[in-house]
């Protein structure tokens, strides 16, 4: 778990973009390592800085880094589409697979009709 790894003494990335002073007890600096500045950044955008720490407080520790990688994932769908954010890609990948299950679905019924024509022939001439 990050939570326990050796911090160095360097601010975290929520840190330097507030531009506070890293204590040894910040809720971020397990999550928003200084190194990358911009996860932080995109969550703060989409979220804000004070909605992200009453997430992280209020969920038990062993889940927090899950729900740090979630907040990412939604804030950069937000970015990208601001309107539909996450939904539009879960909508777009739902699109994609009903149509990869139709095609499958003609590719199984064409391979059944192939495989009767063969039986039909192979009976035919007896062998």
């Amino acid at each position: 778990m990050r939570s326990h790894e050796p911090r160095s003494t360097s601010s975290c990335a929520a840190c330097k973009l507030l531009k506070r002073r890293c204590s040894p007890t910040c809720i971020f600096a397990p999550y928003f390592r200084s190194d990358e500045p911009k996860k932080f950044a995109k969550v703060h955008k989409v979220f804000g800085a004070s909605n992200v720490s009453k997430i992280l407080i209020e969920v038990p520790e062993e889940q927090r880094e899950d729900t740090v990688n979630s907040l990412v994932y939604e804030a950069e769908a937000r970015l990208r589409d601001p309107v539909y954010g996450c939904i539009g890609a879960i909508a777009l990948l739902q699109r994609k697979m009903i149509e990869l299950q139709h095609d499958l679905a003609l590719a199984r019924a064409r391979l059944a009709r192939y495989g009767c024509e063969l039986l039909d022939r192979c009976c035919w001439c007896g062998t």
